[in-house]
């Protein structure tokens, strides 16, 4: 199931429609606040948290997955060059640095100004982007936090492709 195969009524707070649907799809999750919401979404590499949080006052959802990876001292410059050559290829959302955690973040936000509903096409869009550059790009900051490979380079690798069949 998705979340568009589930009939939500209007909700002020969108972060109660993704609890309904995470129900509805038995999925894991933790409800920390009104408006926050985490839920955990199996990936090509790993397992990502992937939290949604309601800014009332800015009238955004905001989706950020975390990578299980960790980046040491000595590799968040070259880190930072992977996300600036990175963000060059996303048309939406963005990696970053979580500087105080040393964790990378996809982030991206819906906005949802003059009251208007996210719908839970858009929902399932916001939460698909997230997972689908996460999966896209993991390898790359692998390569470069964990592997110690130069940026371009990483990039280079992981978005080899093959054609034909060996």
């Amino acid at each position: 199931m998705t979340l568009v195969d589930v009939h939500i009524e209007s909700a002020d707070n969108p972060v109660d429609v993704i609890e309904t649907i995470a129900s509805a799809n038995d999925w894991t999750f933790e409800r920390s606040a009104d408006d926050e919401i985490i839920l955990v979404v199996a990936g090509a590499w790993c397992g990502y948290r992937v939290a949604f949080s309601w800014m009332e006052e800015v009238e955004a959802l905001h989706v950020a997955t975390a990578l299980d990876l960790a980046v040491s001292d000595d590799r968040r410059e070259e880190v930072v060059r992977a996300l600036a050559l990175v963000n060059e290829q996303l048309w939406i959302g963005h990696f970053d640095l979580w500087q105080e955690e040393g964790v990378i973040m996809y982030r991206n936000a819906l906005l949802l100004a003059g009251r208007a509903e996210a719908s839970p096409d858009q929902m399932q869009a916001l939460l698909d982007s997230a997972v689908e550059a996460a999966d896209q790009y993991y390898q790359v900051f692998q390569f470069v936090a964990v592997n110690g490979r130069d940026a371009g380079n990483a990039l280079e690798t992981a978005l080899f492709e093959t054609v034909g069949e060996a």
